[in-house]
């Protein structure tokens, strides 16, 4: 899934200037924002004020592991939280009283966030000498705030920094300084960050200053290979990798109290050993549809079936056009059966990329939102793994990815999202827009009327166990009690995954490009929908599309607080989670 980005047509504006945007919102009289106490700010208003201030905020504090952007950042979320607290909560329709407990728990969740992230980094500072990185943090943070320079000075600054760092390379080659290869891991992302912020700086300096440049001549370059030499060393000697290696997997769990802080901010009121209990159930649930759909094709064992169904793959060249079959199949029967509000603007524009090998690594599968990007092999992989990608794209695997990935699923969710209160997007989580996409898989494996050969039964159980087992993998690993490589073994054993699939599932889930509910919030996500609809529409207190559009039109948030939004609980303003959705 891509996270929705905002479109400029100016071709004066670099691609990545926020400038457009800004300008663009002004265009449309974006409300002029109060910032007095003595003002009443409409919590729409305030929400939207938030997202930019954090987000200019964590801009110009850029170096991550500096006090004074810890210190900064923590500062503003006290304050705004302090000023939330005199909002008049009491006054508020229901729409702002969520969009309070939203904000009001966003802060609370950076604020944890922000103190687990000082306590990693300090201890990367340890293993890196702590001298070396608070003064080359200071030179940084000089230059954001164009402090007079003194050429001479700096330069003598950056020579006696790599001094330190020649000292900590060797007592790292000698053993004398270690650290658990989570922390080492994280230590070589920070001194490939400095780097790149050392190589702004220089370029903002370079030629303006002909001083400047003249007395950097020698120590720029020297300092920014000294750098990668230091996280190269980091890499061979704690982490055991060569620095060119990018296929193994190197996470950093968060352990039971940080699984607890992230599940308080996603309003599930289940401890991690519940939600594993629950995946197993579902999983076993799965394993028996499996065997019925396998017995149908005249198989005996699941996994030979399974191993069957793979083999139903197109040729090299012909999977975009399987795709965009199926994507209007998709498209076509929820319109039929009247079970969603589909624009036709959101139908027209679906744009479709190819997935590059080195991305596919990451996604082996193809991914949806914006557009659908496939991933099928080209002619550079080798044999191997063009038969895996083959066999882990074959037809019936890919028309149970299709309604998730784009109409019913992301594709239609995103063109609400950036048209429809499209501040709640700050909220972003994957129990609410996965969750969303997961439960049309379950959704539509109820309906009669949506047609299932035992091969598409298969392709859609397959999904399904895979998202139990994610669950299952994610968690234990954040609770220490699975590696990596057991997580790999799991996809495979349980699941029926390649194994070059399955550890790009595992690469993505536990590298940090994703939180770490984000793999169990698919299919916990879609639970909660699932039973919500049972509560509403099973009811008689809403129709099918019109709680689907209410969904929609929602935008983001965690489902229990549009469970409150769509069936008017009473709210106040310490609201905590409740509803166990699964009992």
């Amino acid at each position: 899934m891509n996270t929705p980005t905002f479109k400029t047509t100016s071709p004066d504006i670099e691609p990545n200037s926020r400038l457009p945007l800004r300008d663009v919102l002004r265009e449309i009289n974006t409300p002029t924002f109060k910032t007095s106490d003595a003002d009443i700010e409409p919590i729409q208003e305030r929400i939207q004020r938030i997202s930019w201030d954090i987000d200019d905020l964590e801009s110009f504090y850029k170096v991550r592991y500096s006090p004074t952007r810890y210190t900064r950042l923590k500062e503003y979320y006290d304050e705004e939280l302090e000023s939330l607290a005199k909002a008049p909560f009491d006054d508020y329709d229901q729409d702002s009283k969520v969009d309070y407990l939203l904000i009001k728990s966003y802060l609370e969740q950076r604020n944890r966030q922000l103190k687990q992230d000082a306590e990693k980094d300090q201890k990367v500072s340890i293993l890196l000498g702590h001298l070396f990185p608070m003064r080359l943090a200071e030179v940084i943070e000089a230059r954001q705030r164009v402090d007079d320079v003194d050429a001479q000075a700096t330069a003598t600054i950056l020579n006696q920094s790599m001094e330190l760092i020649s000292v900590v390379k060797n007592s790292i080659l000698s053993g004398t300084e270690t650290a658990e290869p989570t922390i080492a891991w994280r230590a070589t992302r920070a001194l490939a960050e400095l780097q790149g912020h050392f190589q702004e700086w220089y370029d903002f300096y370079k030629d303006y200053d002909p001083l400047f440049t003249w007395w950097m001549a020698d120590p720029l370059p020297t300092l920014l290979a000294a750098l990668s030499d230091l996280s190269d060393t980091i890499k061979r000697v704690i982490i055991k990798i060569e620095p060119t290696d990018e296929d193994t997997i190197i996470g950093e769990p968060i352990g039971r109290a940080g699984i607890l802080d992230a599940l308080k901010s996603e309003f599930i009121p289940y401890n991690p050993e519940e939600l594993i209990e629950i995946g197993n159930k579902e999983y076993a649930w799965c394993e028996a549809e499996m065997i019925k759909a396998s017995t149908a094709l005249g198989f005996s064992d699941w996994r030979a079936a399974l191993e069957h169904v793979k083999t139903l793959y197109v040729p090299p060249g012909q999977q975009p056009a399987l795709v965009r079959d199926l994507t209007k199949e998709a498209s076509s029967y929820i319109k039929k059966h009247d079970l969603a509000t589909v624009p036709r603007v959101c139908e027209e524009t679906i744009q479709t990329f190819m997935m590059s090998p080195a991305r596919q690594k990451i996604n082996p599968f193809f991914l949806g939102g914006d557009s659908i990007i496939v991933s099928y092999p080209t002619s550079t992989m080798s044999h191997a793994d063009k038969l895996m990608s083959m066999r882990g794209n074959n037809r019936h695997f890919a028309r149970a990815t299709v309604f998730h990935e784009m109409i019913p699923g992301h594709h239609l969710h995103m063109h609400y999202m950036a048209r429809v209160r499209p501040y709640r997007q700050l909220f972003q989580t994957p129990f609410c827009i996965e969750g969303w996409a997961f439960y049309w898989e379950m959704l539509l494996w109820d309906f009669s009327s949506w047609p299932k050969s035992p091969e598409n039964r298969i392709g859609m159980l397959f999904w399904r166990m895979h998202r139990c087992a994610r669950i299952v993998f994610s968690l234990r690993y954040h609770l220490g009690e699975m590696s990596a490589q057991e997580c790999v073994e799991l996809l495979v054993n349980w699941v029926g995954h390649e194994r070059a699939t399955a550890e790009g599932e595992v690469r993505r889930s536990v590298m940090g490009d994703y939180g770490p509910l984000y793999q169990a919030g698919y299919m916990l996500g879609g639970l909660q929908i699932y039973g919500l609809r049972a509560e509403v529409v099973g009811a008689g207190r809403a129709g099918e599309k019109e709680f689907h559009d209410r969904f929609l039109r929602a935008n983001q948030m965690p489902v229990e607080l549009f469970r409150a939004l769509i069936t008017g609980q009473e709210l106040d303003r310490d609201f905590e989670t409740k509803w166990r959705f699964y009992d």
